[in-house]
């Protein structure tokens, strides 16, 4: 079981996250690569819902793969090009998330291997075995 860690010396999370989080030992641990927004035939949304949509989606079938759900998710890293795109893109991370909530952390990037991309992401995830 996790254990959440949110200090009453620290502030509140600004959104649905949590500071920390403790994995108990044993647990198997799985990282995935940075996702982008893009389909298999190499299709792109053109904004950053259905860029981060399809990140998750990416998502999801690694963490199947490895025989996890988004509830083994620990840490979710958050790359968007542009500031106006942080409601939209936590909209669909928090629509994946599940409680406890994952750390999280989100940062404006000057831009990604392609210019038509607008979000990349990252995760973590644990699970006991």
């Amino acid at each position: 079981m996790k254990k959440v860690f949110n200090p009453p010396s620290v502030r509140r999370p600004f959104g649905h996250y949590n500071h920390g989080l403790l994995v108990p030992p044993g647990a198997s641990l799985l990282v995935t690569s940075g996702q982008l927004g893009i389909r298999p035939d190499d299709t792109i949304p053109t904004d950053v819902t259905g860029q981060a949509e399809l990140c998750f989606e990416a998502i999801k079938a690694i963490l199947e793969e490895a025989e996890m759900t988004f509830a083994d998710v620990i840490r979710v890293s958050g790359f968007v090009t542009r500031r106006e795109d942080f409601a939209d893109y936590m909209a669909v991370r928090d629509r994946y998330t599940l409680d406890p909530k994952p750390v999280s952390t989100l940062l404006v990037v000057g831009g990604f291997t392609r210019p038509e991309f607008l979000v990349e992401v990252e995760v973590t995830a644990a699970k006991l075995v």
